[in-house]
């Protein structure tokens, strides 16, 4: 059974996007970030399907199933994954000449549950701020790998629901990369 992981970038401060529901920090490093996509390449080996809200299928299709991300090295990992978008309006989600993605316009928690099911690897959701708080308020989330930015922008919305029980973590592992990126994995503490 695949384990669902949220992997985010936020910045120093905490956020995982700006009060316009966008994350443009990313865009303030200067030089590449060699040593972190090795690492997430390694990390990508252990996956086998990443899910996506509509708004974040979006932004991702644009990029990584085009010719714009062919000098990226996980390119080839990422576009290799099985896809899910979850999506009440979207009636398909094409990726570039890949297959396309399937579209879960369900209950999200049950359609996680069955991915996770389906999966003998682990499962990875990328940004899809709202999706992850359901998913960590009905505790089907299993880990979490936040990707600090040396980037403070004072507000916005952080990766973890407001107004629920706080999840209980425990760190794992804390890697540094270049441009002051630092990783810290996560395990989630189930409540019993």
């Amino acid at each position: 059974m695949g384990q669902l992981i949220v992997q985010d970038f936020v910045t120093a401060d905490g956020y995982a996007a700006d009060t316009n529901n966008e994350f443009k920090a990313y865009e303030l490093l200067e030089g590449g970030t060699a040593g972190f996509d090795r690492a997430q390449l390694e990390w990508l080996g252990g996956v086998e399907a990443m899910v996506l809200g509509a708004n974040t299928y979006r932004y991702f299709a644009e990029y990584w199933p085009t010719p714009a991300s062919v000098g990226e090295i996980i390119a080839p990992a990422l576009n290799g994954l099985r896809r899910h978008v979850f999506s009440r309006h979207l009636k398909e989600a094409p990726w570039g000449d890949f297959p396309p993605s399937t579209v879960e316009s369900g209950d999200a928690i049950q359609a996680i549950r069955r991915i996770k099911r389906e999966c003998a690897k682990d499962i990875v959701l990328w940004g899809s701020l709202s999706l992850g708080e359901t998913f960590f308020a009905a505790g089907e989330v299993d880990a979490v790998r936040l990707v600090v930015m040396p980037v403070g922008q004072g507000s916005g919305r952080g990766v973890f629901p407001a107004g629920h029980d706080p999840a209980l973590l425990k760190l794992v592992d804390v890697n540094s990369y270049d441009q002051g990126l630092v990783e810290l994995s996560y395990t989630v503490r189930k409540r019993s």
